[in-house]
């Protein structure tokens, strides 16, 4: 194993997480040799080798499920609370790795070390959330039309859950997932992002010491690694009835129609066009700071990345200006060091889509206001490292319609009143996340009424970034109209049943029909 980055504890985080220089997770362990082909993990940070996983081969996916399904057995029929105290004695173990999990986030997926932390944060917070709602699995009572008869439903477990996650947050999606699914009784398959396999053998680590400790089947959590073709073991299993996929739309649409033919179901969280929308009765310094986090916070490679900024035509330069003058203020360098404002992209083809970004967004007539570029040189060696861009844009270019994993923010202007606007941010094919900043309480409460935003989350005076456990997450159109986390979210993850009780000696049928023998 190679470790370049003594001085910030990167080789001491790992041994916390026992990660071994080839790591291999499945239900019957980790650290152990597979048969599959190696993947290699390297950091964006400086382009060195971290470790080796191997991909998991068709012969130990039918093991890993035939393992998951005897543990649905005993999992399922464990009371809701008591599965509850193992998600809490697995926030309790995050709490105490939060500081070596955060860092092996932020080194291999090269997100800054503040929001490596504030992700296994997200990860306790959701188990927080799960212990809780062991005890409100509810369903509802219903009066029957029959006498003597009681109506009431409930939710069982669904059965093995298979989740597939993507590198921009490697630790966390899965937990809001996993957290909720083992609560509701369900056991969990995972394969996380090949290119940040070691965060998922740390996780897989943690889980399964405590499993093993509460003397609890392995299987409960299981771990594949690979491309999209291990991903394709599980979207085509008839076996897993729900498929959690988290990624691009391409993916999405892939795996929907994959899961769809065989009527299974899938909890899609895909892209997001996310745009601030920009009114006259702003405050300014309040917007720029969520907009410049917004944009280039996790070098723009967040699903509530801010996208576009809709500025009204007599505020625009102002708002401009002052972009222009806080991105001088930007500080990119390596993540692990907190005086670093923004770290790498996730790898070299993640470069190259910046760059063909950029220069689709000058042959549409976009007008640069801050130059992206290429950034080379002593601490920049991965080739990973790019400077956050503003393009002053059209809200009809194909570049702006699309989702550019990179900190480009595009300056879209408009004029007139608030529902002009609105229809700017509705004018494209994604719909997670949104944002007005005015101090207007009308243009407020029509950027959340039925006919202002349209997407999954609308915030006000707050950017596109940072979600709450407690709220459900997801978007409308093509993000997927997937839910994960907080709220009612928790229903997918079981199946719900209508019992009807019968207490008298009689046996009369709904809506008066006779039927005597």
């Amino acid at each position: 194993m190679s470790i370049t980055v003594q001085s910030f504890g990167i080789k001491e985080a790992l041994n916390k997480l026992h990660i071994k220089e080839i790591n291999h997770g499945s239900a019957y362990g980790i650290n152990s040799f597979g048969e599959g082909e190696l993947l290699n993990s390297y950091s964006p940070v400086d382009g060195e080798l971290i470790g080796k996983v191997t991909a998991t081969t068709k012969e130990e996916y039918q093991k890993i499920m035939a393992s998951a399904e005897e543990a649905f057995t005993t999992w399922r029929i464990m009371p809701a609370p008591q599965r509850g105290e193992i998600v809490r004695q697995f926030g309790e173990k995050l709490r105490e790795l939060k500081e070596p999990l955060g860092k092996l986030v932020s080194y291999e997926m090269g997100k800054s070390y503040q929001e490596g932390l504030g992700e296994v944060q997200e990860m306790i917070d959701i188990c927080d959330f799960a212990v809780g709602l062991s005890r409100q699995l509810h369903g509802l009572t219903m009066h029957s039309e029959r006498p003597g008869h009681r109506m009431y439903e409930q939710y069982h477990p669904l059965g093995i859950v298979g989740i597939i996650s993507a590198f921009n947050f490697p630790v966390a999606v899965w937990a809001w997932n996993t957290a909720l699914a083992w609560i509701c009784g369900d056991v969990c398959i995972w394969k996380p992002s090949e290119k940040a396999p070691l965060c998922g053998v740390a996780c897989q680590n943690i889980i399964a010491e405590i499993l093993e400790k509460n003397n609890l089947p392995a299987g409960i959590s299981c771990l594949i690694n690979g491309d999209y073709k291990v991903g394709e073991f599980m979207t085509s299993d008839k076996r897993i009835p729900l498929v959690s996929a988290t990624g691009s739309i391409r993916m999405g649409k892939i795996v929907a129609q994959a899961v769809a033919a065989r009527l299974g179901k899938s909890l899609l969280e895909l892209g997001g066009n996310n745009a601030i929308i920009v009114t006259p009765d702003a405050d300014i310094k309040m917007t720029v700071i969520g907009a410049v986090f917004g944009a280039v916070g996790t070098a723009g490679q967040r699903c509530t990345s801010t996208r576009r900024l809709i500025i009204h035509e007599s505020i625009y330069d102002t708002v401009k200006n002052a972009l222009v003058d806080a991105y001088q203020q930007i500080r990119i360098g390596n993540p692990l060091d907190e005086n670093n404002h923004v770290g790498p992209l996730i790898d070299k083809d993640a470069v190259n889509m910046y760059q063909k970004a950029l220069e689709k967004a000058k042959s549409e007539g976009g007008k640069t206001v801050v130059e992206g570029a290429v950034l080379s040189g002593e601490g920049y060696q991965s080739g990973c490292y790019v400077k956050p861009a503003i393009v002053e844009a059209k809200n009809e270019f194909e570049i702006v319609q699309e989702e550019t994993f990179a900190p480009i923010l595009y300056l879209l202007k408009y004029s007139g009143e608030v529902e002009n606007a609105i229809a700017i941010q509705n004018g494209v094919a994604q719909g997670l996340s949104s944002a007005i900043m005015t101090n207007n309480l009308r243009e407020a409460e029509r950027f959340l009424s039925a006919a202002g935003s349209d997407c999954g989350i609308a915030n006000v005076n707050i950017g596109t970034s940072g979600a709450e456990i407690g709220g459900a997450f997801g978007g409308e159109k093509e993000t997927g109209g997937g839910r994960e986390s907080g709220s009612d979210a928790w229903k997918i993850y079981m199946r719900r049943q209508t019992n009807t009780i019968n207490y008298t000696t009689e046996l009369p049928l709904a809506q008066g029909i006779k039927f005597d023998l």
